[in-house]
């Protein structure tokens, strides 16, 4: 890990994903990319491709080329909004293995916050999930206080 916060953030959050796409490929034959477009709608739906592409941080564009797949495949639905917005929501296909896979994976990050390395000075006992994220969110809070800089 390198001796600056910033870089550690970012290496924590890649070895994550890479960590989560590997588990999810060998046990639910699914990528992480597909898994974080489903989460993600499992809690902004009904949305349109444009909010779910800023939730995603990516392009409209790229949203709009995967849903026709994705709507083939059987784990999300399309419905007409207002004008030409286009609605996505999951399927119970889709619903189901945010769930399931979602749960499970939650554990084994909840296993990797338990590892007595990351309390040495206390019990040992580790971080609970619900203090790192309660921590996360409001750091989440500051970063968006102070906005945006072009």
């Amino acid at each position: 890990m390198a001796a600056r916060l910033t870089v550690t953030l970012h290496e924590l959050v890649g070895e994550l994903d890479l960590f989560a796409d590997a588990w999810l490929r060998d046990r639910h034959g699914v990528t992480f990319n597909l898994f974080e477009i489903l989460a993600t709608l499992s809690e902004r739906a009904p949305i349109d491709i444009t909010g779910l592409a800023r939730c995603l941080r990516v392009t409209k564009a790229a949203v709009s080329k995967r849903v026709p797949a994705l709507v083939a495949d059987g784990w999300l639905r399309t419905t007409a909004g207002e004008g030409r917005r286009i609605l996505l929501e999951l399927t119970p296909k889709g619903v189901k293995l945010v769930r399931v896979a979602g749960g499970e994976l939650e554990a084994e990050f909840a296993q990797m916050l338990a590892d007595p390395r990351l309390d040495p000075v206390s019990s040992g006992t580790g971080i609970t999930p619900a203090a790192l994220n309660a921590h996360l969110s409001a750091l989440t809070d500051i970063v968006l206080a102070k906005g945006r800089t072009p």
